[in-house]
């Protein structure tokens, strides 16, 4: 398969990285508004079709998905694009500005008969991967309780500066993702209820939340995150997990240490991610986790199954997020059923 990917910022280096080593695929074309943002990229990975604008890019075509890996404000007229080349479609989150936006790409894509899916990545990172697996393997019986924490005082900001400018932070950034683990661990939710913190004085948004969730298979969740949270040692960009089953505990504890109890054992398992050749501490487990979504993208085109983070099923999780911001708004308990 040949695609082409929107956008060669912060985090998009490590698509092309992905993209290089994933088996049935291939980047053909990249798309970037600042020219020498796009040569830089263009060059570090042998692409020679190079485009600043991406309806000129979509016009030429000739590969069969893109990945949209730009910000929030640009997805819905590139999904929309995408969708009318006729080509499946891969989008960075957070998926869309509000719900009318994201319900708008959902079925754009669907009338094609296409596959669309949100990278969300934070669920496939392979220390998670391991808990989620587990899990529903039944390895602590059926869960009730469970805690899904991220917990740093690292300075985003440093490599992403656009994240101390907006309104909303922590929960649209990164409590996004640890709302999707959450979901992939639990099922879906029913009811939300969060309170929002901002610490540092120097941004706009809120960089702590705590959010407590009903979820429609009767397990209570906890999610809980903080970029004001000092340390050590620091786990970024860690996710670390409890969880109570009928039959015994789970916890995913920092340096990657899977513990799982039953029946009086206990059983424990080092589940580091690997450092890939292009990757680099502490961001691996993240950058690993960039490569097996997609590897995942492909595989799923190849046999005609629909991705885990569908579209669809992504909108589950971006209502979470809108949700909680209703939550901490109103101060009161949201259900889902509301948006």
């Amino acid at each position: 398969m040949k695609g082409a990917l929107i956008g060669c910022g912060f985090f998009a280096r490590n698509q092309l990285h992905g993209w290089a080593d994933v088996t049935g695929a291939e980047i053909v074309a990249i798309c970037d508004r600042d020219e020498t943002r796009l040569a830089e990229a263009g060059e570090a990975f042998g692409i020679d079709r190079r485009y600043t604008d991406a309806a000129e890019m979509f016009a030429e075509g000739g590969f069969d998905f893109v990945d949209i890996a730009t910000t929030v404000p640009s997805h819905r007229p590139l999904v929309e694009m995408a969708a009318a080349a006729g080509v499946h479609v891969i989008c960075q989150k957070p998926f869309a500005l509000n719900m009318d936006d994201a319900r708008a790409m959902i079925a754009a894509v669907e009338a094609t008969g296409k596959t669309l899916m949100v990278h969300e990545n934070f669920r496939w990172q392979s220390a998670v991967r391991a808990a989620i697996e587990a899990l529903r393997g039944g390895a602590i019986g059926t869960p009730f309780f469970g805690r899904v924490s991220f917990r740093s005082g690292y300075d985003v900001f440093s490599g992403q500066p656009y994240l101390a400018e907006g309104e909303r932070f922590i929960i649209e950034d990164l409590g996004i993702h640890i709302l999707d683990i959450a979901r992939a661990l639990f099922g879906d939710v029913d009811r939300i209820s969060a309170t929002t913190r901002r610490i540092n004085p120097n941004i706009r948004g809120e960089d702590v939340a705590t959010m407590l969730l009903s979820h429609g298979g009767g397990v209570t969740s906890v999610v809980d995150c903080s970029y004001a949270t000092r340390r050590m040692p620091e786990t970024f960009p860690e996710t670390l997990l409890e969880i109570d089953g009928t039959k015994g505990s789970l916890r995913l504890d920092a340096g990657y240490r899977l513990t799982i109890q039953r029946d009086g054992q206990e059983e424990v398992r080092d589940v580091s991610p690997p450092v890939l050749p292009w990757a680099e501490r502490p961001w691996h487990n993240i950058q690993e986790s960039v490569a097996l979504i997609q590897q995942h993208f492909v595989d799923c085109l190849a046999a005609g199954r629909t991705p885990e983070t569908s579209g669809a099923d992504n909108l589950r999780t971006f209502a979470l997020v809108e949700a909680a911001y209703l939550s901490a708004a109103e101060g009161r308990s949201v259900a889902l059923s509301e948006l």
